[in-house]
């Protein structure tokens, strides 16, 4: 699998990203620990989860796989955080503490790359960033960015982080079924040096060909808390 850089950064991904946000409720342990060898033998590198994913479990199982199958060199570890208890929520405190805990499951002193995962209109941007910029400076993560920011919310953050750790990731809904970003994100990112990363590529499973006569029992469909 090709790998790529992210943006003007020094960050390499692999081209595709296995996401976990089934794991731990959806998917078991065995599951996926069986979609993780699969992904990294065929040289995959982007595991990509969340506080909020599995309330937590989604890391509790890629924490157990980390110590016990899986060399953390071998991967390069995004986690998201900013929303708590349902609510969006950026601050400080809350991001900070959700940082450490997510570190805690995952079993690990450092994320590769950390992502706020929604815009907070209740907090002042500043603060948010300022977060980010502490969050590199004291080891916890090598890389920050925003994910489902707007285009202009991305061209500030970059303008504010510029002269510290620098803007490396947008991640965003993209995919043949939406394309929205195209208009104002994606150019704004390619003239800021910002990568983009994709969630839902397949269009939250659309695409992939699935639902062609029925819904699978196992698809996200016929997931009691991912259909919608």
């Amino acid at each position: 699998m090709d790998s790529r850089r992210v943006g003007g950064s020094g960050l390499r991904v692999s081209a595709v990203g296995l996401g976990t946000m089934t794991w731990g409720r959806d998917t078991d342990a065995h599951e996926a620990a069986d979609q993780l060898r699969v992904f990294l033998d065929a040289g995959g590198t982007l595991l990509d989860t969340a506080a909020t994913y599995s309330d937590g479990a989604a890391e509790e199982v890629i924490g157990a796989l980390l110590a016990e199958e899986v060399d953390r060199q071998d991967v390069v570890l995004c986690s998201k955080a900013g929303v708590r208890d349902g609510r969006v929520d950026a601050s400080r405190g809350a991001l900070l503490d959700a940082l450490d805990a997510s570190l805690a499951r995952l079993g690990t002193d450092h994320l590769d790359l950390w992502l706020v995962q929604a815009p907070d209109p209740r907090t002042p941007l500043a603060e948010t960033l300022w977060t980010l910029e502490h969050a590199v400076a004291t080891g916890r993560t090598r890389y920050v960015g925003l994910s489902n920011h707007a285009a202009w919310q991305l061209a500030h953050a970059a303008t504010v982080l510029a002269d510290g750790p620098g803007l490396a990731a947008a991640q965003m809904e993209y995919s043949l079924l939406q394309r929205g970003i195209e208009r104002e994100l994606v150019p704004a990112a390619a003239g800021l040096g910002v990568g983009v990363l994709a969630w839902s590529a397949l269009g939250r499973g659309v695409l992939s060909g699935k639902y062609r006569r029925s819904v699978p029992a196992d698809s996200r469909a016929a997931s009691p808390h991912l259909r919608g």
